[in-house]
């Protein structure tokens, strides 16, 4: 079984981007800036857009929740080998 959520980037070809990729119907990829997440965010719809407006901000904030998450973890990790 896939993960819901995905990270992904292109470090070669936009170091300063990264994506989280959506990976249940409808499939998408949030595009925005590592370091503003939260306020630069371009859709690429996969499947199409989907015309409820509700359940794409739903996704959008699952997508922005799992990264939260993605990040803390990181944080924590980078903790432990400083110890």
């Amino acid at each position: 079984m896939l993960p819901k959520f995905l990270l992904a980037d292109n470090s070669l070809e936009t170091p300063e981007t990264i994506f989280v990729v959506h990976t249940e119907t409808p499939r998408f990829i949030i595009e925005s800036d590592i370091d503003d997440f939260w306020s630069n965010q371009q859709i690429h719809w996969i499947d199409g857009e989907p015309g409820d407006e509700e359940l794409i901000a739903e996704l959008v904030e699952a997508a922005e929740e799992f990264l939260e998450k993605e990040f803390e973890n990181e944080e924590l990790l980078d903790e432990e080998e400083d110890e």
